[in-house]
């Protein structure tokens, strides 16, 4: 059994230099979000950017009809909003906290002004922004060619990467829109992967038993998108 918990806090912040930081930190303000929170719609003005710590947020694509499904997450590898810090800006998809996370937050107009006298800065979001575009593109080939099974597995790896604990409480609808298919498939997926050990599920509650196991059936593009975020934005 495997029961990996990395330890967590904003990689982007803990890779600036402390002058630079300095910039910043004065007008960073924690905050606990809720799971379930509806932190932008696409077309809603970016004026606050979060930088989680613990847990994890999803950015979803709508459709007319009323159908989404996840494009990529955001945890403590990156932030939300990033983006704004280079001009105003308007969200492209809908972001909702998926799991209760704790993150920094500070207004984009005072990232702006850090950003205006911060070359390091400029450059981390800069390659924040290529990271998580990575991310994007690589989940659109995911979601077309790849096994319900082998994404579902991805995603909770993605989502164990972000959090303090081993427990990941998810609603079915929820899992349906993020994997693009039937609540009822969902539940066949996960019972499935009950029977291989990897995890304990209950209604809206998965357990991960074995990490090693989830790694396993994932598909590439679990790795994938954590070397590109490990080239663009590596740790210290």
């Amino acid at each position: 059994m495997q029961r990996l918990l990395p330890a967590l806090q904003n990689r982007l912040l803990e890779s600036l230099p402390a002058d630079d930081l300095g910039l910043i930190a004065p007008l960073l303000a924690p905050v606990e979000i809720e799971r379930g929170r509806l932190l932008y719609d696409p077309g809603d003005r970016i004026d606050t950017v979060y930088f989680p710590i613990d847990g994890v947020i999803s950015l979803m694509t709508l459709m007319e009809n009323g159908a989404a499904i996840e494009s990529a997450t955001i945890g403590r590898e990156g932030a939300l909003g990033l983006m704004a810090a280079v001009s105003p800006r308007q969200s492209l998809s809908r972001a909702i906290v998926q799991t209760p996370t704790r993150a920094a937050r500070i207004s984009a107009a005072h990232l702006h002004e850090a950003w205006e006298k911060s070359p390091r800065i400029r450059d981390l979001v800069d390659r924040h922004n290529e990271a998580l575009f990575g991310h994007a593109i690589q989940s659109v080939a995911c979601n077309a060619l790849h096994s319900v099974e082998a994404r579902f597995c991805r995603w909770l790896l993605t989502c164990h990467d972000r959090i303090s604990n081993n427990t990941v409480a998810l609603t079915q609808e929820f899992l349906a829109d993020m994997l693009g298919v039937q609540r009822t498939t969902v539940t066949a997926v996960a019972r499935g992967l009950q029977a291989k050990g990897a995890i304990r599920y209950r209604r809206g509650v998965v357990d991960i038993i074995d990490r090693g196991v989830l790694e396993q059936l994932a598909c590439e593009c679990y790795g994938v998108i954590r070397r590109t975020y490990e080239r663009l934005l590596p740790e210290d």
